[in-house]
C-alpha cells in the first residue's frame, strides 16, 4: 500500500508517495508554469525515474505517461460515461489497464483483463489531497502510481475550467 500525499504549502504540484509503515518511496515535483502539466516522480535520491505530462492535442484529456525517458502509457478519460470516471490506460501491446471510479466518492479500481490490480481512495478527512493506493504484488507499480497522478491532474484541469467557466458565466 502507498500513500500519495499532496505538500500543502509547496508551490505547484508536490507529492510524497510513502509506503503504509510511512516511509518515503519516490517524491512528486509538480511543474509550476508548465502548459503541458508536468509531474516529475523522483526516487528518493533526487534521480527521475517517471515523468506525466498532459498532451497539448488531443480529443480527449490525455496524459503521457515515461519511465525511464521511455514513452511507458498513455492515460485517457473515456468520454460518455455518466456518474462514473472512466480511463484507459493504453500500454503498448495488449493487457491495457482500465481506471474505473465514482466522481463523487473518488473510489477507483485499477482492472486489467477483468481482474482488479489495484484500489485507490481519495481521503477527505485530511486538509491536503490524499490517495490511499493498493496495488497487487505482480503489477507495475510505478506505473499504476503514474497513473493516480494523471487522474490527479486531469481531475484538476477540469475543476479549474469549471471554475473559470462559471466566472465567466458571472461577469
Amino acid at each position: 500500500m502507498y500513500l500519495i500525499r499532496e505538500r500543502i504549502f509547496d508551490i505547484g504540484d508536490d507529492f510524497d508517495i510513502t509506503d503504509d509503515s510511512g516511509n518515503p518511496v519516490f517524491h512528486v515535483d509538480g511543474k509550476v508554469l508548465s502548459l503541458r502539466d508536468r509531474l516529475v516522480i523522483e526516487d528518493t535520491s533526487g534521480r527521475e525515474v517517471a515523468a506525466v505530462h498532459r498532451q497539448l492535442v488531443a480529443l480527449r484529456r490525455t496524459y503521457t505517461i515515461s519511465i525511464g525517458g521511455q514513452k511507458a502509457a498513455e492515460v485517457r478519460k473515456n468520454l460518455f460515461t455518466p456518474f462514473r470516471d472512466k480511463y484507459t490506460i493504453d500500454i503498448p501491446g495488449p493487457h491495457d489497464l482500465e481506471m474505473r471510479g465514482d466522481l463523487l466518492d473518488h473510489e477507483y479500481t485499477v482492472v486489467r483483463d477483468g481482474r482488479e490490480v489495484a484500489t485507490v481512495s481519495k481521503r477527505w478527512f485530511t486538509i491536503r489531497d490524499t490517495y490511499a493506493v493498493d496495488i497487487v504484488e505482480d503489477e507495475d507499480h510505478l506505473l499504476i502510481l503514474a497513473a493516480v497522478l494523471a487522474l490527479d491532474l486531469a481531475q484538476s484541469r477540469a475543476e479549474k475550467e469549471r471554475e473559470e467557466k462559471e466566472r465567466e458565466e458571472r461577469d
